[in-house]
């Protein structure tokens, strides 16, 4: 069977029912991009991991550093979310990468479809979810360049559109640093009838780049949207960088996603840097621990960003979750 046959066949298996809503413990993912390039020893151009699909060595690796992770979740009896690498697979990344709409469209497809054969490798072991990402069409650290929510719902629909034609179960948004970014895609998701995730980034005052805080911008995107999105997260920031959040406020439910950088330097820091610097796994774990008993309490989908890997998310599991 090709994986194209997955992608026709199990069209979207939990669209109409996330597990992870139900509060169990659901874990994903690490730093993909940070891992292919400085642990695999990838060239990633504009961080874009989807291009690694071209080639049976890329595609091998991509599934081996999947595989990886759904085995830890099977050590820790956890769901597994299966984030695809299309982060930077919408039109504008695509073009600057030679892509033409066509080719990019496929990529997107082809994304899916590893992931699909991943999910039916290890169906039945544990929940898999399949997770079509999109990343933000300007820079995520750098919040300079703006579009109105309308240009954004027109702008990322092209991508979501092609995603909710796969079998992917939902979108999520990672790395996000603008409100009308965040309304545009969860508009657009409504539209082809996908279930969406907002996930913001933060600087180390626990604020978006704008300024903005979490907030106000989690509370902005529901009052625009009616509340469509599934849940937030938070993403490509320190456990560190969240002391200004508070213990206690009703959009606090609604945040039920992490994905920790390794690091606890900032966005400008560690565009700087020349090397990984991937911080210390052991504590990582904790302070994990530590945000999900204070100010986090409903998170429940545990992950990595930048600098992250496997090591990082097994402490996390370890000092999260009880291994059976």
């Amino acid at each position: 069977m090709t994986l194209s046959f997955f992608s026709e066949v199990f069209m979207g298996i939990y669209r109409t029912q996330l597990p992870q809503l139900d509060g169990s413990v659901f874990l994903t993912d690490g730093g993909i991009e940070t891992t292919l390039m400085f642990h695999e020893g990838f060239e990633l151009p504009y961080f874009a991991a989807f291009e690694l699909l071209k080639t049976p060595q890329g595609r091998e690796a991509l599934t081996h550093y999947f595989v990886t992770y759904v085995k830890l979740a099977g050590k820790f009896h956890t769901g597994f979310i299966l984030e695809s690498p299309t982060w930077r697979a919408s039109s504008d990344w695509g073009a600057l990468l030679g892509y033409t709409p066509e080719a990019l469209a496929q990529a997107n497809r082809d994304a899916i479809a590893l992931l699909e054969a991943i999910r039916q490798a290890h169906s039945g072991r544990l929940p898999i979810v399949v997770s079509g990402c999109i990343g933000p069409r300007f820079d995520g650290y750098l919040p300079d360049q703006s579009m109105t929510a309308e240009d954004a719902r027109h702008y990322h629909s092209i991508q979501i559109e092609t995603l909710a034609s796969t079998s992917a179960d939902m979108i999520c948004a990672l790395t996000l640093n603008r409100v009308e970014e965040a309304i545009g895609i969860v508009e657009a998701s409504r539209e082809a009838a996908m279930p969406v995730v907002i996930s913001f980034t933060l600087e180390t005052d626990g604020r978006l780049p704008t300024g903005q805080s979490l907030g106000d911008a989690v509370v902005q995107v529901d009052e625009a949207t009616a509340g469509y999105a599934a849940y937030f997260m938070i993403n490509c920031a320190h456990p560190s960088h969240l002391e200004a959040v508070p213990d206690e406020a009703p959009w606090l439910a609604r945040v039920k996603g992490f994905r920790a950088n390794a690091s606890s330097l900032s966005h400008a820091e560690l565009n700087d840097a020349t090397t990984l610097d991937d911080g210390d796994p052991h504590q990582l774990g904790q302070e994990y621990a530590s945000l999900m008993s204070t100010r986090l309490k409903g998170l429940n989908v545990l992950g990595g960003c930048c600098g992250t890997d496997h090591r990082h998310l097994e402490q996390i599991a370890k000092a999260c979750i009880n291994p059976g």
